[in-house]
C-alpha cells in the first residue's frame, strides 16, 4: 500500500480550545478515538470538543479525553442545523479539525471561527469540503485505512507520535448491566454480529448459523463456543432467522436488547466475535476482542478493524469492493465466503488470543 507524499508539520500555537468535526458513522467515530487520544496528550489542558450525530454520540459519551460532546439531529434537518452552528460559534474554538470530507462539516469548521481550521486534501473530499479549511494535510491513498488517515491529522499538526489507543471503556453500571444479561451464558463467549447500515454487507442467516453449528461444538484445539447474537431493534428478524437455523444449537439471542454502551460492556467478556463491516465490529475491535470479519461491498484494506485486519475475509468476485449500499446480484460477494473458512479463522483467533474467556 503506497503512502501519502510527506509534508511539513503545520505548527499552530497550542491550542485553549479544539473542536473535531466527525458527524456521521459509527466506524467512523471509533477509529478516529486514537487521533483524539494523541491530542489530549500532546494539549493534556485543552478544552476538547466533537461534534457528531445522535447515532454515534454513545461512543463518545463518558470518554476520559473528550471535555465536550455537541450533537446535530440531522433527523430534524434543516431546522436543527442553525442552532447547532450557533452553538459551535458560541464554543470559541481556535482549532477545527474535520473529518468529515463534506458540505456539512466544512461548513460547521468555517462557522466556528476558529483561528486554525484542518482538513482534508481536495481530492480526498466531497462537496467543495477543501475550501473551507486553511489547512490541508497530504492527500490520501484511498485504500489507506482510515485509522491512519485520521492519524495524518496528527502528523500534520506535528503532534508526537503515540501508541494507538481508544480509551473506549464502559462505567460500573453498564459492566453490571453487561454481566446480568450474560448471567447465564457458558463461557468461552462467541459475538454473533448481525447486522450493518448497509444491506449490501449483512451476511445470510443460514450462513451465520452454520458458522455457529460449527464452532458450538469443542474440537481438538479449541472449546465449544457460546454464541451470542448481537443487533439493533433492525436486526430482531434476522437474529429470528439465524435462532431457526441453529437446529436446537443452544444461544442467547440479545438482538434489539442492547445498546452501543451495551456493546462497550459486552464484548470484553467474548472470546472472539465474527461479522461484516459494521460500526460494532469496530467497537469489538476497540475493546480488544478478536474480530473476524467479513468483506463484500466494501474493502478491508480501508477499513479492517484495528490490530485484526489478519482475520479479516474477503468474498471472492471481480466487482469486489463495489461500495454499493444496495446489491443488484443478490450479495454474491458474501454468499461466497464460506461458514467453513469463518468457522476455520473464528478457531484461529480464539486460538491466538492470549487468555480466552
Amino acid at each position: 500500500m503506497s503512502s501519502p507524499e510527506a509534508i511539513a508539520p503545520q505548527i499552530v500555537p497550542p491550542p485553549r480550545r479544539v473542536l473535531i468535526v466527525l458527524l456521521g458513522a459509527i466506524g467512523d467515530v471509533v477509529r478516529a478515538l486514537p487521533l483524539l487520544g494523541r491530542i489530549r496528550n500532546a494539549w493534556p489542558d485543552a478544552h476538547i470538543a466533537w461534534a457528531v450525530e445522535p447515532k454515534s454520540k454513545a461512543v463518545l459519551e463518558h470518554h476520559r479525553w473528550l471535555d465536550e460532546i455537541i450533537v446535530y439531529d440531522r433527523a430534524h434537518a434543516p431546522w436543527t442545523f442553525l442552532p447547532f452552528l450557533q452553538r459551535v460559534r458560541r464554543g470559541h474554538f481556535d482549532l477545527v479539525i474535520d473529518l468529515q470530507r463534506h458540505l456539512k462539516s466544512g461548513l460547521t469548521s468555517r462557522i466556528s471561527g476558529a483561528r486554525d481550521r484542518f482538513g482534508f486534501a481536495a481530492p480526498n473530499t466531497k462537496e467543495f469540503n477543501y475550501l473551507f479549511s486553511n489547512h490541508q494535510i497530504a492527500p490520501q491513498p484511498n485504500m489507506r485505512l482510515k485509522l491512519e488517515q485520521y492519524q495524518a491529522f496528527g502528523d500534520a499538526l506535528g503532534l508526537a507520535q503515540s501508541p494507538i489507543e481508544f480509551g473506549l471503556a464502559a462505567t460500573d453500571d453498564e459492566r453490571a448491566r453487561a454481566l446480568a444479561m450474560l448471567a447465564d451464558a457458558p463461557r468461552p463467549l462467541l459475538a454473533v454480529i448481525l447486522g450493518s447500515s448497509w444491506p449490501s454487507r449483512i451476511y445470510f442467516p443460514e450462513s451465520t448459523a452454520a458458522v455457529v453449528r460449527r464452532v458450538a461444538v469443542a474440537d481438538s484445539d479449541s472449546p465449544a463456543l457460546f454464541p451470542v447474537l448481537l443487533g439493533g431493534p433492525d436486526e430482531t428478524k434476522l437474529a429470528d432467522e439465524v435462532m431457526r437455523h441453529l437446529d436446537d444449537v443452544p444461544a442467547l439471542n440479545l438482538a434489539g436488547r442492547t445498546s452501543l454502551r451495551d456493546l462497550i460492556a459486552i464484548f470484553p467478556e467474548c472470546a472472539v466475535a465474527f461479522g461484516p463491516d459494521s460500526g460494532p465490529m469496530h467497537i469489538a475491535a476497540a475493546v480488544g476482542c478478536p474480530v473476524v470479519s467479513l468483506w463484500g461491498a466494501t474493502a478491508a484494506e480501508r477499513s479492517a478493524p484495528w490490530g485484526f485486519a489478519d482475520l479479516a475475509i474477503s468474498g471472492a468476485i471481480p466487482c469486489h469492493p463495489c461500495y454499493l449500499r444496495k446489491c443488484p446480484i443478490g450479495r454474491e460477494c458474501m454468499r461466497r465466503i464460506s461458514p467453513e473458512e469463518v468457522g476455520a479463522t473464528v478457531r484461529r483467533a480464539l486460538a491466538t488470543r492470549e487468555a480466552p474467556r
